[in-house]
């Protein structure tokens, strides 16, 4: 079994045990799997921590307490070494939504009996047979709206529930070959390269086209929304985007990987940026602000076709002054 399996399979049975656990077997199955030195970076209002009893009793338990039963509902699963480190660290990542029943309220925000889907991302690091650390990323504001709240002003694209990859094929249970992995790193670099610039001397459209294909696809966190091709991607999002902001940092990521035509980042945070102008329609504040960021990326060809994106925005907006979740919450 190479490491990246033993990898895949640690995660997938910490999946299975933690998604059967409830009360106190939820620390009992954190701690089995999860080191005594494990990190744990959740979006807001959770940040760091780094016991695992604290993350089951903190974060797991009451969530898996308000959406009952709670189901995982996969729509990517793939893993890699990560190029952060000079390959030398495995780690897995599990997309898709966390679906129940919202019977009981969680941070605040109110039941409804109905169906509600909180969309996440984890990456796991795995050393050994443990995991030694997981961003576990998720979007709050997008749960907030299936629950009848109004989170942001405006929204300057599509809100959906949001689904898996076009072709379906991104629950990599199975290792994929390696150059399809090789080659979906490289498209994203050049992405990356391309994004960082901000000032390419070329339109925002002509710039997109060099590493995306024309009917992208852009799965953008609530209070942002979704969009379909480069050019309403550059309407509704980054052009004003780009727009609303100034001295924007280098990027920094602390795990970037790719397995298959699939492949992804975060970090924490990934960039800053003072706010100068507009944006979600909220007025520019002059503050500086950190993002917190996973993409994850499907390539077609020698292109990116998909993009699903988790921004900490309530972390964001925390800073520049504005409580969201306080705002909006019982």
């Amino acid at each position: 079994m190479t490491q990246l399996s033993k990898a895949k399979k640690i995660v997938r049975d910490f999946y299975t045990a933690l998604d059967a656990a409830n009360g106190s077997d939820v620390a009992h199955v954190m701690r089995k799997y999860c080191a005594d030195d494990y990190t744990w970076r959740g979006f807001h209002p959770f940040g760091e921590m780094t016991d695992p009893a604290e993350v089951a009793d903190t974060f797991w338990a009451p969530l898996k307490s308000a959406l009952r039963p709670m189901q995982r509902r996969m729509d990517a699963f793939f893993g890699g070494q990560n190029e952060m480190d000079g390959f030398a660290s495995t780690w897995v990542v599990s997309m898709g939504h966390l679906m129940g029943l919202m019977d009981e309220p969680w941070l605040g925000l109110p039941t409804t009996g109905k169906i509600a889907m909180l969309r996440y991302c984890e990456f796991h690091r795995v050393d050994g047979d443990q995991i030694t650390q997981t961003a576990m990323y998720f979007d709050i504001p997008h749960l907030m709206i299936q629950l009848g709240l109004s989170p942001f002003p405006s929204q300057s694209a599509a809100h959906l529930v949001q689904p898996g990859p076009m072709p379906h094929d991104a629950l990599l249970f199975e290792n994929a070959p390696e150059q399809e992995g090789i080659d979906t790193l490289a498209t994203i670099n050049a992405m990356i390269t391309d994004l960082g610039q901000w000032k390419s001397g070329m339109t925002l459209e002509d710039e997109l086209r060099r590493t995306w294909v024309e009917d992208m696809l852009w799965w953008g966190p609530a209070g942002i929304g979704s969009s379909y091709t480069i050019e309403r991607y550059a309407k509704q999002h980054s052009g004003p985007f780009r727009a609303a902001f100034s001295d924007r940092s280098k990027t920094t990521h602390i795990c970037r990987l790719a397995e298959g035509h699939y492949g992804g980042f975060f970090g924490w945070p990934n960039f800053t940026a003072t706010l100068t102008g507009p944006l979600m329609g909220f007025r520019a504040t002059g503050k500086r602000g950190e993002f917190r960021v996973i993409d994850i990326y499907r390539r077609s060809g020698n292109k990116l076709a998909e993009n699903w994106i988790f921004i900490d925005v309530l972390h964001f907006w925390k800073q520049m002054g504005i409580d969201i979740l306080a705002d909006h919450t019982q």
